[in-house]
């Protein structure tokens, strides 16, 4: 009988260690999330975001903790409303970094593209028109919207106009 009583209270103590180790200490940190439903491509405002309390082991790595850091960003891809927004998911907040809309010689290319694959860009003449520019967003087709330093971008904007162009995965 005092074996089973001492199983019995080994088993409630292990119990209550388990019990006391997984359960969280209270702490939060803030992470920004989507306020609603979220399309890439578009500048985000503040109305697009909101900061959520949540435990440190349950914010994702690069996970933005303040409105300020989204605000006038656009998204790689689309968020669904309370998504952790992350350094990854937005472009670039350089001002001297633009997106623009292009045209792919090949549309199978764009079937390998994802945002945030790394390209270079060549035009007609062979020339290098944007080099290492990052993939915002691929629509249906062969359309992709990259983006780049504001001098390629007018470059690319540029060459569009006269045709497709090729991409060169990194």
């Amino acid at each position: 009988m005092l074996l089973h009583l001492r199983r019995i209270l080994a088993g409630l103590l292990a119990l209550v260690a388990v019990g006391v180790a997984v359960l969280p200490d209270g702490s939060t940190v803030a992470v920004l999330v989507a306020s609603r439903d979220l399309a890439p491509g578009v500048p985000l405002g503040a109305d697009d975001v909101r900061s959520v309390a949540v435990p440190p082991a349950l914010a994702p790595a690069g996970a933005l903790a303040r409105g300020d850091d989204a605000l006038g960003r656009s998204l790689v891809s689309a968020a669904r409303s309370g998504e952790p927004l992350t350094d990854a998911r937005l472009t670039s907040a350089d001002p001297g970094v633009s997106s623009v809309a292009v045209r792919l010689a090949d549309a199978g290319v764009a079937g390998l593209l994802r945002p945030g694959s790394r390209v270079d860009v060549v035009g007609t003449e062979s020339a290098v028109l944007a080099a290492d520019a990052s993939v915002v967003a691929v629509r249906e087709g062969e359309v992709v919207i990259l983006s780049a330093d504001r001098a390629a971008a007018h470059r690319l904007a540029a060459e569009s106009l006269a045709g497709p162009v090729a991409v060169i995965l990194r």
